[in-house]
């Protein structure tokens, strides 16, 4: 493993080790660029992870104090915990089901599809999808996602997506398999075929599930090119009188302040964290923050418009046996304004463990009161989807710092603001009506609508635009007022589709990487 020292001006420092920030530090550092990486979290290996919810849940779980603000389920419900994301080695790429979707082209171009949306603030994305494509294959090989690219067979199906798919079946749908997942079904990549444990979203304790945790980041160590320090929350990106970045600022495991000098920055902490940064590191010549002059930074926050509906079948499923994901329904993946709403969702069979069934299913009541325990008594029939839809972006969701709260680093507490938009609401509407439908075909007895839990899907925030007045970067997600100062995580996109962000985001970085690699040795930045 590679030391570089504090006044090493020469680096790349990347803030951030999950699925943008850990892929990127691997493709750099094969190209033989010297990289330091600084986790906020624990280092973690495999002997970490254990088979149990609510112990991983506590283990691995970004739990600094976090403020809930505006109308979203998940504000009412979780107020301390609006995200459900990953603090330490490896990000939220622990944490993920490992479903790997791609946009379609008309997700990418919301602005050109939609057209102005009254209280929305949809823009296109400076890319389309064909220039997409082969960053969606390279990632897609990298990470071994069932299907296509890889040719690798889809993962068997589980019974409660069986159910989940015969309802499809009679009630006239087509698009429905058990992937494309990041989950290997047969050996590959020096990693097992998956054994269906069943508890994917506590971290795969046997890495047939593709994370940074054991691919990305251990390989990039090994290049004698990367350094990865944990325990190491950056609390601001420092500049020159030029306005260039010259290295940042980060708290160590001692609660030391250290600072690691940088040739360029990426930062690539997650949709809230990313923003934060930038705005405390607002300065005399940017007051607002870095990367700010478009005063997007922090703004357009999305997680997707989502909700669980979970439905009672006459007999014994046992939906937690098999992937957590065990299958997807893509057939409301399309842009139909018919339905009342504009673009699409996914609806993933997700399988909750009984501890966090009993804690989403009434969060007002987790866990206790007749309708809870009648609910969890029937637990073992049960089949049910996670809704992915597309959140439109608003200007008003977004990410501020607290006025007077600070957190454990002296960094101003983020206030996370969410409301709905009625595109939003309308969509999980229509959503909650289909899946009734699926699983009524199949006998069920009782169905069970479950609001927003927290959000594991964070975007936008430092969105990329052509137009430097209406996004943070461009589209290598390089910041339009500092050249050496990268956004490599999902805060960059522009709109969030009906898909899961992790594909896409490993994707940009791969692509990103070959860019900062170019820039460089052009002496560009």
């Amino acid at each position: 493993m590679a030391t570089f020292d504090l006044n090493n001006d020469g680096v790349v420092v990347i803030i951030g080790s999950g699925a943008g920030g850990g892929t990127l530090a691997n493709e750099l550092a094969q190209k033989g660029i010297d990289v330091v990486v600084l986790e906020a979290g624990k280092r973690f290996d495999l002997g970490d992870i254990e088979n149990d919810e609510w112990a991983m849940f506590n283990k691995i779980s970004w739990l600094d104090k976090r403020i809930s603000a505006g109308g979203w389920h998940g504000a009412v419900n979780h107020p301390s915990l609006p995200t459900w994301i990953v603090k330490g080695f490896g990000g939220s790429t622990i944490h993920w089901a490992g479903v790997s979707l791609r946009y379609k082209e008309y997700e990418l171009k919301t602005r050109t599809t939609y057209g102005e949306i009254t209280d929305a603030n949809v823009e296109d994305w400076p890319i389309d999808l064909d220039e997409l494509v082969p960053w969606y294959e390279k990632a897609e090989l990298k990470m071994g996602v069932t299907g296509r690219t890889t040719g690798m067979p889809h993962l068997p199906w589980n019974n409660g997506f069986r159910v989940l798919a015969e309802g499809c079946r009679r009630t006239g749908r087509k698009n429905y398999n058990s992937g494309p997942m990041a989950i290997n079904s047969v050996e590959r990549d020096d990693r097992p075929a998956c054994q269906q444990i069943g508890f994917c979203m506590q971290g795969c304790a046997i890495g047939a599930k593709w994370s940074t945790m054991y691919t990305e980041l251990p390989r990039a160590e090994d290049t004698g090119h990367c350094e990865i320090r944990t325990d190491a929350m950056a609390l601001m990106i420092e500049h020159d009188a030029s306005g260039k970045v010259t290295g940042v600022v980060y708290a160590d495991a001692e609660g030391n302040r250290q600072r690691q000098k940088a040739r360029l920055v990426c930062v690539a902490g997650n949709s809230i964290e990313s923003p934060r940064l930038l705005l405390n590191s607002a300065s005399t010549m940017f007051p607002d923050g870095l990367a700010n002059s478009s005063g997007q930074v922090g703004r357009n926050y999305m997680t997707h418009a989502t909700a669980g509906c979970y439905a009672v079948l006459p007999e014994k499923v046992h939906m937690f046996r098999g992937t957590a994901v065990a299958g997807i329904v893509g057939d409301e993946v399309r842009n139909d304004p018919a339905r009342g709403f504009k673009g699409g969702y996914t609806l993933e069979f997700l399988s909750l463990g009984l501890p966090f069934m009993a804690a989403f299913l009434e969060p007002g009541n987790t866990g206790w009161g007749r309708s809870v325990a009648r609910a969890l008594e029937q637990y073992d029939r049960m089949s049910g989807v996670w809704v992915v839809g597309e959140d439109l972006a608003q200007e008003q969701n977004r990410i501020t710092l607290h006025d007077s709260e600070v957190d454990q680093y002296g960094l101003p507490v983020p206030i996370v603001a969410k409301t709905p938009h009625n595109n939003d609401t309308e969509m999980v509407n229509h959503a909650y009506e289909v899946t009734a439908e699926i699983y009524e075909s199949v006998g069920a007895t009782d169905v069970y609508e479950l609001p927003a839990y927290p959000a594991t899907h964070n975007m936008g925030t430092n969105r990329m635009h052509a137009d430097p007045s209406k996004g943070v970067v461009n589209a290598y997600g390089q910041s339009h007022d500092i050249a050496n100062l990268f956004v490599s995580d999902g805060s960059q996109f522009t709109s969030s589709g009906a898909c899961n962000p992790t594909l896409t985001i490993v994707a940009l970085a791969i692509r990103q990487a070959e860019y900062i690699a170019r820039e460089m040795s052009a002496n560009n930045i």
